[in-house]
């Protein structure tokens, strides 16, 4: 029996609606939270053990595991978050938006599934990346983008999903191919907006920086359009020594983390702030000091800018 049958009946909708929203749900309160992300403990915690993860290092929040989360269940999923009384922060898109035009096809009839199974487990954000250097030249590539991320935004909308899209700061990663493609902040949410009313940014602190965004930016942006968020920190480098996982942990750096979350929270923003730390975990560090050193460093900054 397909999800939509098993899990979207009537009877499923009306124990859903009962149980409320999210943060009535897993007993969170309203305003940013931390959410355990992936890079914090590389990798050694599978679904359903990286929720509790989570929970027992004290975070609001979770980067939820779509795949494995929908072979759980909705009903397992949400009693397992309500147990655990943590929020889910994000999924990420199901679509190759890059990929070839078969694969992105066949993914593309299993995203209204996707999309219904986030919902109801209370986390109506999806996110994915937009390259920023492509061997395809950028009219084609944005061409092609906007027609799939379009139809992805429509696919979503009927469930109330709202898409993220994260653009990618560092001069390494734009020269990378012969192509420049979006890279601004920006420029990315002016693409957001054309390609659909639910379809906005994942604001990560490190290409903010890397991209020369600036508070301005965020503030322009406003809650409505920043749908999730990635933090990080970086050491003095110039533009041509910095390299993507050369990461560290929120206050270890050089970026103005207290004026970004502090316009974050000028914006009304609410929702999850995920550490995302590429390079920064030793590879024998256990799972739960990654997780114990991303949430203290991450609270840190968060309360000197009184968030």
């Amino acid at each position: 029996m397909s999800f939509l049958k098993e899990s979207l009946n009537r009877r499923h909708f009306m124990k859903v609606a009962a149980l409320g929203a999210a943060p009535a749900l897993f007993g969170a309160k309203a305003g940013m939270y931390v959410s355990l992300n992936g890079t914090l403990t590389g990798g050694r915690r599978g679904w359903p053990e990286f929720a509790r993860l989570a929970a027992s290092q004290g975070y609001g929040g979770v980067d939820v595991n779509l795949g494995a989360a929908m072979k759980e269940g909705v009903d397992a999923t949400r009693a397992l978050l309500a147990e655990l009384k943590i929020k889910p922060s994000m999924v990420s898109l199901p679509v190759p938006v890059r990929g070839e035009e078969g694969a992105f096809k066949t993914a593309m009839q299993r995203l209204e599934e996707s999309a219904k199974f986030a919902a109801a487990i209370g986390c109506p954000r999806m996110t994915t990346v937009v390259p920023a250097a492509s061997g395809t030249p950028k009219a084609e590539l944005r061409k092609l983008f906007k027609d799939r991320l379009t139809a992805v935004g429509e696919v979503l909308q009927r469930s109330k999903v709202r898409l993220g899209l994260e653009f990618l700061g560092p001069l390494h990663i734009r020269t990378s191919q012969p192509h420049e493609f979006i890279w601004r902040m920006s420029d990315m949410l002016e693409f957001g907006k054309e390609c659909g009313p639910n379809i906005g940014l994942l604001l990560d602190s490190w290409h903010w920086y890397h991209a020369g965004a600036t508070v301005a930016d965020i503030l322009a942006a406003g809650k409505s359009r920043i749908v999730h968020v990635h933090v990080s920190d970086c050491v003095k480098q110039t533009p041509e020594q910095v390299r993507d996982n050369q990461r560290v942990m929120p206050g270890e750096g050089v970026i103005d983390l207290v004026a970004f979350f502090k316009a974050l929270k000028k914006t009304g923003y609410q929702d999850g702030v995920s550490p995302e730390v590429l390079g920064r975990i030793p590879k024998d560090m256990p799972a739960e000091e990654g997780a114990k050193l991303g949430l203290s460093t991450t609270l840190a900054v968060m309360r000197k800018a009184k968030v």
